[in-house]
């Protein structure tokens, strides 16, 4: 890639790359079998290994099916997920590895990489990595890759995404943009694995707050809870936000990024219809059509963290995140709660 002042230069192929992308052609049912046996030694499903890969569960399991083909920089992220060797993954060479495929280091912050280094010290497909010692398998959870998206993500809230450099995350990483390179050839899967971080931390953080809940919180309870969880107040919940902001400027432009932002928000106003649903059968909440109220609330949610986050930037008698959260409890109160209830 040859970057320009502002970072928008075209990602250009890692080198060996054109080598490594025929060699997906000729074996790609041997490779679906090898990544097969990575994601089954780590003991976890598919639909959570993609998300520690950062990949579209859909696009893993057609891959997998052989009806679609794994790219390079897939492949470079499983074998960091499975610390398995990338030749191996790719049938040019390295031992298969015989011992379970372990979890990727602990921390995302630098230290050594499980992608391996040669001689040079470059990352990529021809590199050695050391043979993993016996173990049990864990799920993976960290990892170059996952330490590319959050560096991604952060500098992407401070500065927007056309304000960010490949040599700004790698440099963020103490790493070099060949490596970059190696794990996201280009901007748009550096923005779209972003973006997938932040739905799946966001919605793991849901599922999270649901599973403490148990069965014995009511509706209301639960409701009030999810919209503190979408209202601004930490810093992470501050840099998603900026993230989603970003998300809807590119959602307008760009087919995959406008997937993503389809199918996250019909799977957030699903859950807030869901929990408005079990409100009504409880009795906490009116008889209202819980699909468009959910509509209605997270349009609102939406409106009200955009003037939070500019509140923040220093605009003048700025929406404060109390303010946002105030209004949320006073629509809910208004348009939920039964007349009886304060």
């Amino acid at each position: 890639m040859q970057h320009t002042a502002g970072g928008h230069g075209a990602v250009g192929r890692t080198p060996g790359s054109h080598a490594a992308s025929d060699r997906l052609q000729d074996s790609a049912g041997e490779i679906a079998e090898r990544v097969r046996k990575v994601v089954e030694a780590t003991g976890c499903s598919q639909r959570e290994f993609a998300r520690r890969v950062v990949m579209d569960p859909s696009k893993l399991s057609r891959s997998l099916s052989g009806t679609r083909r794994f790219t390079v920089a897939e492949l470079a992220r499983i074998a960091d997920a499975g610390e398995v060797d990338a030749g191996w993954l790719l049938g040019s060479g390295g031992a298969e590895p015989t011992t379970p495929a372990a979890a990727v280091h602990s921390s995302s912050t630098t230290g050594a990489d499980s992608t391996g280094t040669d001689s040079t010290g470059t990352e990529g497909p021809n590199a050695t990595a050391p043979s993993p010692a016996p173990r049990t398998p864990v799920l993976p959870s960290a990892g170059r890759p996952l330490q590319i998206v959050r560096e991604t993500v952060r500098l992407i809230a401070e500065h927007g995404f056309h304000a960010v450099r490949v040599a700004d995350i790698a440099a963020a990483c103490d790493t070099s943009t060949a490596a970059i390179h190696y794990h996201f050839p280009g901007r748009a899967e550096l923005l779209e694995a972003a973006v997938r971080w932040c739905m799946d931390e966001d919605t793991a953080s849901r599922a999270a707050r649901i599973a403490e809940a148990g069965a014995d919180e009511d509706a209301a309870a639960e409701l009030r809870e999810l919209l503190a969880l979408q209202t601004p107040r930490t810093e992470q919940q501050r840099r998603q936000w900026l993230v989603w902001l970003d998300l809807w400027a590119e959602a307008a432009r760009s087919t995959a990024i406008g997937r993503l932002h389809v199918d996250y928000y019909r799977q957030w106003r699903t859950t807030v219809a869901d929990v408005i649903r079990r409100g009504i059968a409880q009795g906490v909440f009116r008889a209202v059509d819980p699909e468009f109220s959910a509509l209605r609330l997270t349009a609102l949610i939406d409106g009200l963290a955009s003037q939070v986050l500019a509140g923040a930037a220093g605009a003048e008698d700025g929406t404060g995140p109390d303010d946002m959260y105030a209004a949320l409890l006073a629509h809910m109160r208004t348009e939920l709660l039964p007349t009886n209830v304060d």
